[in-house]
């Protein structure tokens, strides 16, 4: 089958988990912050001139979406009283009490020796399940068939007065192990994404005592996606986050209302031989964006330093499945003009992830990624590397990878492998 180009494109192959750079060796020029243009020049897609009037109506679209998918979130708060509810002031989602979706478990107040001016509300309590193996919550309201993101967070903040023995637990999605959640001191904390398909019109969500610490849980967020959005994902395949990354110059989280989906986009912790850049032009979505990557996170990036590649590296992460699916993220920031050029290709440990030669969009998010699996090995090095001709760096704006959930217990499904489907 042959590849489609609608601004996000298609491979065969993918990536994984916890960041390693290695330094880059070859030189090339470095691209200077001034030459980020205005969003007051005119745009193109497919040859076709966009007038800037159209950012204003992309905006305006993009605002009444996030409001739209937001009256279907569903937030929890686990630990707090029955019938309590509260509006958050960053994001503006209102929270519940999650009495109404269990009946086990023991709501603790974390101690005071953690509680800081900086810590969310919902981090301040959490359910604790001293009694029993296996606790569940039940989420109803679902629509079957569709997808889903879902989050759960952990903060111990020493609720029980143990402090320094650690914790660990399994969380369950239904009966498919989701995450093992390993808490190592009471100021730190976890948190974990899912993306999955609902197979009924209720979601379970399991904590599941293994011998190694009193199973808790701070929060619990549901968050509808469009069918289109994250094709890996189907029936018989539900895919745990490892990282998703704003890379660029912001030490701050993204997250809704910047992200409609409200997916939490974490800072990329820079290194010497990378800079930074950014533009204050809105980046665009295209039509059928598999992704929906937000503005707020395209509008950074990092090219190399003094070199022609970007190079990175990672290794499976205790307790995944080896078995992983990445999305690399690339806009333009520059109007390219007389011999300027941006190419480069993408190679997985040696071996080209995408065959051919990558040219971002200008002002457009644009993507790479498959549908099916890298798995096996023990590391996964990822170089972007300009092509000899190119008189501009590689770029990189944001980067997403996961890994399979365990679905021993889940039908496969006819899609399953496909790059694409004549």
């Amino acid at each position: 089958c042959g590849f489609t180009r609608v601004g996000v494109r298609w491979i065969e192959k993918e990536m994984i988990s916890g960041v390693n750079v290695t330094q880059p060796s070859r030189d090339d020029e470095i691209v200077s912050d001034s030459r980020v243009r205005s969003a007051n020049n005119l745009y193109s897609m497919g040859g076709e001139d966009v007038p800037p009037s159209s950012s204003w109506s992309g905006l305006k679209s993009y605002y009444f979406e996030g409001k739209k998918w937001q009256r279907r979130f569903i937030s929890i708060d686990c630990g707090i009283a029955a019938g309590s509810t509260y509006v958050d002031p960053t994001t503006n989602i209102p929270y519940v009490s999650d009495a109404p979706y269990t009946d086990a478990g023991v709501n603790q107040n974390i101690s005071a020796a953690y509680v800081t001016n900086l810590l969310g509300r919902r981090y301040l309590n959490v359910r604790s399940f001293p009694n029993g193996t296996r606790n569940c919550y039940t989420i109803n309201s679902i629509t079957p068939n569709s997808k889903y993101l879902i989050r759960a967070t952990f903060f111990y903040g020493n609720y029980d007065g143990l402090g320094s023995q650690s914790r660990l637990f399994d969380l369950y999605l239904g009966v498919n192990l989701w995450k093992t959640i390993n808490i190592t001191d009471p100021g730190s904390g976890s948190r974990t994404d899912v993306i999955t398909v609902a197979a009924s019109d209720s979601l379970s969500v399991c904590l599941v005592n293994t011998g190694h610490g009193t199973p808790f849980i701070s929060g619990l967020d549901v968050r509808p996606l469009m069918d289109i959005l994250y094709p890996a994902v189907n029936p018989s395949r539900s895919l745990v986050l490892s990282q998703r990354l704003n890379m660029g110059p912001t030490d701050t989280f993204i997250r809704y209302p910047d992200d409609p989906h409200d997916r939490i986009w974490d800072p990329f912790n820079n290194i010497p031989f990378w800079r930074e850049i950014s533009t204050n032009s809105t980046v665009e979505n295209i039509i059928d964006d598999k992704f929906e990557a937000p503005s707020a996170v395209m509008q950074t990036a990092v090219i190399p330093v003094n070199s022609t590649k970007l190079m990175m590296s990672w290794e499976p992460e205790p307790g995944d499945i080896n078995e992983y699916y990445a999305v690399m993220y690339f806009s333009e920031f520059l109007i390219l003009t007389g011999n300027m050029s941006r190419q480069f290709y993408v190679y997985l440990n040696g071996h080209l992830w995408y065959t051919k030669p990558f040219t971002p969009e200008y002002l457009y998010s644009d993507a790479i990624y498959s549908t099916n699996a890298t798995e096996g090995d023990q590391q996964y090095n990822i170089t972007i590397q300009a092509l000899d001709n190119s008189t501009l760096p590689p770029i990189l704006n944001a980067m997403e990878v996961y890994s399979r959930m365990s679905d021993v217990n889940v039908p496969s499904d006819a899609g399953d492998g496909m790059t694409c489907k004549s």
